[in-house]
């Protein structure tokens, strides 16, 4: 898949006189094609909702774009859950899911009636103690163990994750909350993450599909909805190809038609939460080159670090690199592209073939519009970056200010220290 940024220099130089790099910007045009197109691919399914992992991308201006769309919110924390609140979101689309769950952040999720998704048989009883009751919607996280595989390709390894029930706790788990009056139950699961394959929701639907048919027959309860969760992932390297949703989509449907309709449950809604899929292709880390280095290697600086862009220092994650303004000279040189942490693993790129690089030039750094701001940390007190919408009509919009030094200082307030200018 050709990497093209969806900016060209032109119009980076005009934000910049008003918003100086580094910042996120989002592609509102890109967004709303593909939250379309998503909605078409589940449309056959009346239930159908995606609700946000509003941990990927956590910006109200860009979430309300989705809401345009019918989508809800998944949250996983308790600022997610007033994020949602405090725009307007109802419970009913609010979807939380959390792990290691501090009882303070179920009170919350419960007052604002957002369906909540256990993690673990233990916390049947200590949301009933925390709240003083069981909701009468219900989901449980289920994870089966062991590897998860398509076509005899290892996608991840359930086994070596923290979350959900297993197996035999999930048929335990629904016994007891039925017992004590819940009434509509969900399932969710997520097994992969970022899988850039067509066959990942399908598989994973007909996993939980024929557990549901189980879960029916042994323990009597209604199933009204199964979550998907995420895991649908994008090409971020160039020799990869884009997922198809249309194509996703129709092999959920298949194994739908196939599995729940004959056991009378063609009323079940499907749900998932997505985040990477929705926003990451739909946003640019924009940054400038300050420093060249010539020592051992060839190292370009710029003025963004891991801290406005952590995956390639915490993962080793690519994120390709456009030089705008020279997408059609010739990548000879190799370079690594740095940030100014104290630590060596701040680098967005290594040995990468680029094109002959000057001071001042500005690069777009792809795929950042998940896990990009949102994974931002204030190390070596560096401060996180403004967030630009371009609309559609090739306006631009500020929709979070950079931070400043007095928003770091903030939580001294309480004392005696006076952080000058």
């Amino acid at each position: 898949m050709e990497k093209k940024a969806f900016v060209t220099k032109e119009m980076i130089e005009k934000i910049a006189e008003k918003y100086p790099t580094p910042f996120h910007i989002y592609d509102e045009k890109g967004i709303r094609e593909n939250a379309k197109a998503l909605k078409e691919a589940f449309a056959w399914n009346k239930g159908y909702k995606e609700f946000f992992a509003v941990k990927a991308t956590p910006n109200p201006f860009l979430i309300n774009i989705l809401r345009d769309y019918g989508c809800g919110c998944d949250c996983s924390s308790l600022t997610e859950l007033m994020l949602s609140n405090a725009m307007g979101v109802k419970g009913e689309d609010i979807m939380f899911s959390s792990n290691d769950t501090p009882a303070h952040e179920f009170e919350y999720a419960a007052k604002i009636g957002a369906t909540i998704n256990l993690d673990d048989i233990t916390h049947i009883d200590f949301l009933e103690k925390t709240i003083g009751y069981l909701p009468k919607t219900l989901s449980c996280r289920y994870n089966p163990g062991g590897y998860f595989s398509i076509s005899n390709n290892i996608m991840d390894n359930p086994g070596d994750a923290k979350y959900g029930f297993t197996t035999e706790q999930m048929f335990e788990g629904y016994k007891i909350l039925k017992a004590k009056g819940v009434e509509n139950f969900g399932i969710h699961s997520f097994l992969a993450s970022n899988t850039v394959t067509n066959d990942y929701y399908p598989t994973l639907a007909r996993e939980l599909f024929e557990l549901a048919v189980k879960l029916k027959e042994e323990t009597g309860v209604h199933i009204t909805f199964i979550n998907l969760s995420g895991g649908i992932g994008i090409p971020y390297r160039p020799d990869q190809e884009p997922n198809d949703i249309r194509v996703i989509g129709e092999g959920v449907r298949k194994v739908y038609e196939e599995v729940l309709v004959p056991a009378g449950m063609g009323d079940v809604a499907i749900y998932t939460e997505l985040g990477r899929y929705m926003m990451a292709p739909y946003g640019h880390l924009v940054t400038q080159v300050i420093h060249e280095k010539h020592t051992h290697k060839e190292y370009i600086g710029v003025d963004a670090c891991a801290v406005n862009l952590m995956r390639p220092a915490m993962y080793g994650a690519y994120h390709h690199i456009t030089v705008l303004g020279k997408e059609n000279e010739p990548c000879d040189h190799k370079y690594d592209v740095t940030g100014s942490l104290c630590e060596n693993n701040d680098k967005f790129a290594i040995e990468r073939s680029l094109p002959e690089i000057q001071i001042g030039d500005i690069v777009a750094i792809h795929d950042t519009g998940a896990h990009g701001f949102s994974m931002g940390y204030n190390y070596n007190g560096k401060l996180r970056s403004a967030e630009v919408l371009l609309k559609e009509d090739g306006s631009f919009q500020l929709i979070r200010r950079a931070e400043t030094p007095e928003d770091y200082f903030a939580t001294f307030d309480f004392s005696d220290f006076h952080f000058g200018k």
